[in-house]
């Protein structure tokens, strides 16, 4: 397993992510609406499904609920994430949970099985990765996918300039400020923050503008950002063609 791993697997950050941060992160509700609609829209009977990057799994289980037919896959590197979904989704045989270390394309080995995807989700995984490995991880993707499948990346992007990432952390922490009670902001925002500025530490977000770049020269098509607040961003496009991707 790569050397590199998110302060967000240790058991106390997760607690306190699924606990403080989960539900409250800016737009939340709105993400989720807008991952529902491009889906209705551009593939409207997936009936294969693949989470990544899932922590407790809100994304995939809101597509567990919409779509009854559909079988879905939730990997992620951090197992105390994956055991509060275990907690969550309970026993369900459509739904698979796997450990996937997203940082070399080994992961990909827990998903080859399950392939193809109709629709690939990613919840705030890759920004952790460099340039170089989101271009990599971006193209597996692209092969797991069916013709026709969707990839929709829901992800912390790069700000044009430092003071605008200021306004941002600022922004992201007095948002989950205001949805906590009264009783749980002390005491709980000094371990959000402290997880937040340390997670932070790890990133290496991209602008979203070269990301879609990089999509579209994978080869996806009716590549665009459906929206971007600050740093957070929802990117991602179309499958169309069945060739390899960075094929002829």
């Amino acid at each position: 397993m790569n050397e590199r791993h998110s302060k967000w697997q240790t058991k106390e950050i997760a607690e306190t992510f699924v606990e403080g941060v989960r539900g409250a992160i800016p737009g939340a509700k709105l993400q989720l609406e807008v991952i529902s609609k491009i889906i209705t829209a551009w593939f409207p009977q997936p009936s294969r499904i693949l989470d990544l990057g899932c922590g407790d799994g809100i994304i995939g289980r809101l597509l567990l609920e919409e779509y009854p037919e559909a079988r879905v896959i939730f990997a992620d590197f951090s197992e105390p994430m994956l055991e509060k979904l275990r907690i969550k989704i309970g026993i369900n045989q459509r739904a698979k949970v796997i450990n996937a270390d997203f940082a070399t394309s080994d992961w990909v080995k827990g998903s080859e099985l399950e392939k193809p995807f109709d629709i690939v989700v990613s919840g705030f995984a890759i920004h952790h990765q460099p340039d170089e490995r989101k271009v990599e991880l971006y193209t597996e993707i692209f092969c797991l996918l069916r013709s026709g499948g969707i990839f929709l990346n829901l992800d912390q992007v790069k700000s044009k300039n430092p003071s605008t990432s200021e306004i941002f952390d600022g922004f992201f922490l007095d948002h989950i400020r205001r949805a906590l009670s009264i009783s749980d902001q002390n005491e709980m925002m000094n371990q959000i923050e402290k997880a937040y500025y340390e997670d932070k530490k790890e990133n290496i977000p991209a602008p979203v503008e070269k990301q879609c770049q990089w999509l579209s020269d994978i080869g996806f098509e009716d590549v665009d950002c459906f929206f971007k607040t600050f740093e957070l961003a929802l990117f991602g496009g179309k499958k169309t063609f069945t060739r390899v991707a960075g094929g002829s």
